[in-house]
């Protein structure tokens, strides 16, 4: 082509010769796969309005049957389920979320990207738990690995990547295995959910992360719940994420320290109910 057009994918062509934006790019890959095309992975999360990390890839659902190959920024993906219920939005259709977090962790080795996909789902109610193993158990099995340890860890209340990175240290060193983001009451009164909980001991742990603090008042509420825990004798232990990576013995020491001065205490009438 002559002039400002180019050329983005075989069949596509852009009216300018600068940069694409993301809805561009998911627009050409929406044209170039064909009509009978559902856009899923993390193209499909952000568009439903999730916080994912940015891919260079367009992942795109097709029927098995249909010849196309993935191209440029494009990965093709056949299929005999392409989703039924597909989200149209801006013209162009979105596989359901759950079905999206399994196509963009397929296959993923970086554990940090996949907590980060399935806890961040989880976590803003895009989809449940039992959507997400629905998903793995009628998914295709090669590659799944990645999907079903991470849906392990939200089983157990995990619902970031610093506390999935803090599950995996109290396991490896070997520490008294606590509830994870439970729901804790004095009486019938909600007190708190700490993000993790050891009832025997009376001490609870915050993984102080910014993913999920967006502004000067998810701070304060975050100071109140430590007041308020430590206000009816609960140890609260804070731990920055990138401590946790950095310092992991520091951290362990202050836990089994935390536990120790707990359990001397003895236990606090505090009923603990599970992660919902």
């Amino acid at each position: 082509m002559n002039g400002r057009w180019q050329i983005v994918l075989p069949g596509i062509y852009l009216s300018h010769n600068g940069g694409l934006t993301a809805a561009q790019r998911e627009v050409a890959a929406a044209l170039y796969a064909g009509e009978d095309c559902v856009l899923t992975g993390v193209a499909a999360l952000q568009a439903q309005g999730m916080r994912a990390p940015r891919s260079a890839c367009v992942d795109v659902l097709i029927p098995a049957a249909k010849r196309r190959q993935s191209v440029g920024f494009v990965r093709i993906l056949r299929t005999i389920n392409v989703p039924d219920r597909a989200r149209p939005i801006r013209g162009i259709r979105y596989a359901p979320a759950a079905r999206a977090v399994a196509d963009a962790v397929r296959g993923q080795t970086d554990m940090d990207f996949v907590r980060s996909v399935v806890a961040g789902a989880v976590q803003q109610r895009k989809c449940t738990l039992p959507q997400l193993t629905d998903e793995l158990r009628t998914g295709p099995k090669r590659g799944s690995a990645a999907l079903r340890a991470a849906l392990a860890e939200v089983a157990d209340g995990i619902r970031s990547v610093a506390e999935g990175d803090l599950r995996k240290l109290i396991k490896k060193a070997g520490l008294p295995e606590p509830m994870y983001n439970p729901r804790l009451f004095v009486g019938a009164d909600f007190l708190a959910s700490p993000d993790v909980w050891w009832p025997d001991a009376g001490a609870a742990g915050e993984v102080d992360s910014r993913e999920w603090h967006f502004s000067p008042l998810d701070w304060e509420r975050t100071l109140a719940r430590h007041d308020r825990m430590s206000a009816h004798g609960i140890i609260v232990l804070h731990f920055p994420p990138r401590r946790i990576k950095t310092d992991p013995a520091g951290v362990v020491a202050e836990i089994r320290k935390a536990l120790e001065n707990g359990r001397r205490r003895g236990p606090l009438d505090i009923r603990a109910d599970p992660a919902r």
